[in-house]
């Protein structure tokens, strides 16, 4: 079952501890926050997470049949217990609106020599991205052929946060090749894992 929390302010209900203190079902209390009361801007918050190396993963389900996905590096487990997977997606995204339709989708993790199909994925034509791309299905979630590692996800969850929406997944399939060779990305471009 999909469920949609909307935004919305804290109040100070919400920062109320229950009784007994936080928990692992209890929010603790949030504080003021810094002094500072402006957030950044986005171009300054662009130039902070340049910083911040990630993996290159391609999300994919289906609209109408048809395959769809998008790059993103914004991908994350969340819990072990139980598995849970997050990927935040913009608003306006078809693959969020296919995902929501569907209820379902796949995450695949590009290894380094697939950064071709990642820019394909983020920038191309989205009715073309899958021209002559390799691709298996299964329970309807296209699976890239080649992909380091995949998932096939069932949504559990969708918030919105600003002008995106975070996707939580139950994952019941995934698999690996063991080929530890993954896309990374940092300071806008690909780069390349070394060994310790």
């Amino acid at each position: 079952m999909t469920t949609t929390v909307p935004h919305r302010a804290t109040t100070e209900r919400d920062r109320a501890v229950p009784a007994g203190g936080p928990g692992p079902d209890r929010a603790a209390p949030v504080g003021p926050g810094p002094e500072r009361a402006v957030p950044v801007g986005g171009p300054e918050l662009r130039e902070f997470m340049r910083n911040w190396a990630t993996g290159v993963a391609v999300v994919t389900s289906r609209a109408a049949g048809h395959p769809v996905g998008c790059t993103v590096n914004a991908f994350t487990s969340v819990s072990l217990r139980p598995p849970l997977l997050l990927v935040s997606l913009a608003r306006t995204s078809r693959t969020l609106a296919a995902i929501t339709a569907e209820g379902g989708f796949a995450v695949n993790l590009l290894g380094r020599r697939q950064r071709a199909l990642a820019d394909r994925f983020a920038t191309g034509v989205v009715e073309d991205r899958f021209a002559g791309v390799a691709y298996r299905v299964l329970d309807g979630m296209p699976l890239l052929d080649g992909a380091m590692a995949a998932a096939v996800c069932a949504v559990t969850q969708l918030i919105a946060a600003a002008d995106h929406v975070l996707v939580l997944g139950t994952p019941y399939w995934c698999e690996a090749t063991g080929d530890a060779d993954p896309a990374v990305f940092l300071g806008g471009r690909y780069r390349t894992v070394s060994p310790a």
